[in-house]
């Protein structure tokens, strides 16, 4: 960041709005922890590259960031380096496998965990520099509804929530859409029912999302907050065995149903999203 744009104690920095998206972001996000929303970012991404997309996945857990993990990469570069000057934004991004690109965090990044005018400008930069070169951008956001993780999700022109049929996953998603219509005035939300025992469920459960949100949340007088059904990813014994071999299930297992399913999610986001003009 150079001393134009450092915030400085004799200029107030103004709060600058989200950047209009320069190609297709979506921010991939979750109510609650552990139900699976890196493991849907990463092999969304890998679905994605072998069809041909020029994909990146950027890892905006900027506190607790874990997608190194899932993709058995050991950066030596990461977006830290990026935020402090000690690297060019093109050296920290990495080829991950499964053909598309990954720009990592780094884990406990204390000091990004709080969305500061610092912070928010470094992302917004990173943001407008990464857009261009890539088909679509995937945002690995955190966790509920931090202000870090609402800045990271107002970049992106699309939301996918990813949620579990447990009902704490359920509630938490409720909470996590009901706080972006309210803040980011969303309108469509879609969304992503993992580990589903039965084929079915997940569109049940987005139509009984759907009518709770008709009863108490209002986006405007006479307009309503459209949930749209993206797909289940059914349970399936080959994603755990996947995660623990820090393996993408794509590539390990591509014929198991949680992979199969994946893959039909990409079709969707290639049709409706990055084929289809903003």
């Amino acid at each position: 960041m150079n001393d134009e744009t450092r915030p400085t104690a004799e200029r107030p920095v103004a709060k600058p709005g989200p950047i209009k998206p320069l190609g297709k972001v979506v921010a991939v996000t979750s109510g609650k922890g552990g139900v699976g929303k890196t493991f849907v970012s990463a092999n969304l991404a890998a679905a994605l590259a072998k069809r041909g997309q020029k994909v990146l996945v950027l890892d905006a857990d900027l506190g607790l960031a874990n997608l190194d993990v899932v993709l058995n990469l050991y950066p030596k570069i990461t977006l830290h380096d990026v935020f402090t000057g000690k690297a060019k934004l093109e050296e920290a991004i990495v080829r991950a496998p499964g053909g598309f690109s990954v720009l990592l965090a780094g884990s406990g990044m204390v000091e990004y965990s709080r969305l500061t005018p610092t912070v928010r400008q470094d992302f917004l930069h990173i943001m407008s520099g990464l857009l261009p070169h890539y088909d679509i951008v995937l945002l690995d956001t955190g966790a509920g509804i931090s202000d870090v993780v609402l800045f990271a999700v107002s970049l992106a022109s699309e939301v996918l929530v990813v949620a579990t049929p447990e009902p704490t996953s359920l509630t938490d998603a409720y909470a996590t859409i009901k706080v972006l219509v309210g803040e980011q005035q969303r309108r469509t939300i879609r969304m992503v029912i993992n580990q589903t025992a039965r084929m079915g469920d997940g569109r049940a459960i987005t139509t009984q999302l759907q009518q709770v949100l008709d009863r108490f949340v209002v986006a405007k007088p006479g307009e309503k907050v459209r949930l749209i059904h993206m797909g289940d990813i059914p349970a399936d014994t080959a994603v755990r065995q996947a995660v623990m071999r820090r393996q993408l299930l794509i590539l390990s297992t591509p014929g198991c149903p949680a992979a199969l399913a994946v893959s039909q999610l990409a079709g969707k986001i290639e049709d409706t999203l990055i084929n289809k003009p903003l």
